[in-house]
C-alpha cells in the first residue's frame, strides 16, 4: 500500500484527505504523518519553523477544471477530472466538448476553452471554477448591496461598489488555481501543489486568482498560551496513537468493503452528516458497533439467494468478532481521531482570523449566515498535502447542499 505522501505526489490531485482521516486510511504511518503536519503548522504559526510548510486557502469552487497544453501533441485543452479516465475526455474544440459533455458543464467548458487560451498557461494547471456570468446575482446581504456567486456550498459576495465587483462584472469566467502538473505524457503527470496566478497573462475577461495564503495583517500567530494548549493536544494524540497501534495495523490492510475496519471512515462521515458530532469517544465506539450491525443487516436483507445471505452473515459475524477483539485499541483510534480533529480545528480557527476582500456566507432558511472559508491545505517540504477543514461547520453543509453545476 502506498504511503500518503506517495499517494498525493504520484497520483493526480483529484481528491485530498482530511488530516484526521489519515489514521484511518494509512494506519500507523497516517498517525505519524498527521502529527508531523500539526507540529510543522504549530512551528510556522509560532514563528520559529525550520522546515518549509506552506498553506493555501481552500476555496469552495466547483467543478474542478484543468487547462493547458497536452505534452503529447502540443495542443491546448480544457477538461474536468475526466481527463484522467481510462478513456480520457480531453477537449481541444467545442465539438469535443459537445461529444464528451452536456448541460451546464458543457456550457462552462466552452467558455473556459475560449478564455483560458488567453492566459499563456505554462504546462497544465488545475483550479476550481468560481463563476461564469449566469452565476452572478445582485442582492442585499446584511443591509449591503452585494454581487454574489455560489459555485458549491459557500456563497461568496463582494460590495457592489468595490473595485473587485467591477472586475467580476467584466469577467466571462473566474477560477482559483491551486495545482500545476509536469510530465512528458498525460499518464505520467505528477501534481505540484501551489500555483502563482501572477505568472499568467492578464485579461479582463478572466478573473484568475490563486489559493496562496497571505497574512497581510500579521495577526495569525500563536501566543505562548495557545502553543502550550496545542502541545498538550499533540501529546494526548501521540499517547493515544500508541495505545491504538494494534488496530491501526488492521486499518492499514486492504480489506473487503463490508469488513468492520472498512466502515469506520463512513461511520464518522455519517456522524458529521447528521450533526451528531464527534466528541464522545465512549458513545462513538458503542455507536460504531450498532452502525456496523445495521449496515450489514440491511445488506443481508437486500440480497435474494440463501448463498448470498449466508456470505454476508459470515462477514457480519467476523466483523462483530473483530470489534470485541479490538474494542480497547479501537477506543484509542477514536480518541486519537477526536484529538487530532480538535488540534486541527485550533489551527483552522486561528487561520480564519484573516480578513478577506471576498466575504463568505452559508445560505439558510433564515437568510445568510456569515461563515469562514471552506478551509486550508497544508503542504509539507516533500509535497505531501492534507485538508484542514472545520467539518462540523463546512462538511455537514457540503453533504446536504444542492449543487449549482451539472
Amino acid at each position: 500500500m502506498k504511503t500518503f505522501v506517495e499517494f498525493i505526489t504520484e497520483d493526480k490531485n483529484t481528491h485530498l484527505e482530511h488530516l484526521e482521516d489519515d489514521i484511518i486510511i494509512n494506519g500507523v504511518a497516517g498517525g505519524e504523518n498527521a502529527l508531523k503536519f500539526l507540529e510543522s503548522l504549530r512551528d510556522m504559526l509560532a514563528g520559529n519553523s525550520s522546515k518549509k510548510m506552506s498553506l493555501t486557502v481552500k476555496w469552495d469552487g466547483a467543478p474542478a477544471l484543468f487547462a493547458g497544453t497536452n505534452p503529447e501533441n502540443g495542443k491546448f485543452f480544457v477538461g474536468g477530472k475526466h481527463i484522467f479516465n481510462k478513456v480520457p475526455k480531453i477537449n481541444y474544440t467545442n465539438a469535443d466538448i459537445d461529444a464528451n459533455h452536456s448541460g451546464g458543464l458543457a456550457d462552462k467548458l466552452k467558455i473556459a476553452l475560449k478564455e483560458f487560451s488567453k492566459l499563456g498557461i505554462p504546462g497544465i494547471w488545475q483550479g476550481d471554477l468560481l463563476f461564469t456570468p449566469s452565476d452572478l446575482t445582485s442582492e442585499t446581504i446584511d443591509g449591503e448591496s452585494m454581487i454574489s456567486f455560489r459555485p458549491n456550498t459557500i456563497t461568496y459576495a463582494v460590495p457592489s461598489n468595490s473595485k473587485l465587483a467591477k472586475k467580476i462584472n467584466k469577467a466571462k469566467i473566474a477560477i482559483v488555481w491551486h495545482t500545476t502538473y509536469s510530465g512528458d505524457t498525460m499518464d505520467s503527470l505528477s501534481a505540484n501543489f501551489g500555483a502563482d496566478a501572477n505568472k499568467l497573462s492578464k485579461t479582463s475577461t478572466v478573473w484568475s486568482t490563486d489559493a496562496g495564503f497571505s497574512d497581510e495583517s500579521g495577526t495569525v500567530t500563536m501566543t505562548s498560551g495557545e502553543t502550550d494548549k496545542f502541545n498538550n493536544m499533540l501529546n494526548m494524540a501521540s499517547g493515544s496513537l500508541k495505545k491504538a497501534k494494534s488496530y491501526l495495523k488492521v486499518l492499514e490492510q486492504d480489506r473487503d468493503e463490508w469488513a468492520l475496519s472498512s466502515n469506520l471512515k463512513v461511520f464518522f462521515n455519517s456522524q458529521i452528516r447528521t450533526g451528531a458530532g464527534i466528541r464522545d469517544t465512549k458513545r462513538l465506539v458503542s455507536d460504531f458497533e450498532k452502525y456496523y450491525n445495521k449496515v450489514l443487516m440491511k445488506k443481508i436483507d437486500s440480497v435474494k439467494s440463501d448463498k448470498a445471505k449466508k456470505k454476508y452473515m459470515e462477514i457480519m459475524k467476523a466483523g462483530l468478532k473483530e470489534y470485541q477483539k479490538y474494542k480497547n485499541p479501537l477506543y484509542f483510534v477514536v480518541a486519537s481521531y477526536i484529538t487530532l480533529r480538535v488540534a486541527k480545528d485550533m489551527i483552522v480557527h486561528k487561520l480564519n482570523q484573516i480578513k478577506s476582500s471576498v466575504s463568505s456566507f452559508l445560505k439558510t432558511s433564515d437568510g445568510y449566515k456569515v461563515t469562514a472559508p471552506e478551509g486550508f491545505v497544508a503542504i509539507d517540504h516533500v509535497g505531501g498535502a492534507l485538508k484542514l477543514v472545520d467539518r462540523m461547520e463546512f462538511s455537514r453543509a457540503n453533504f446536504t447542499a444542492a449543487k449549482n453545476w451539472g
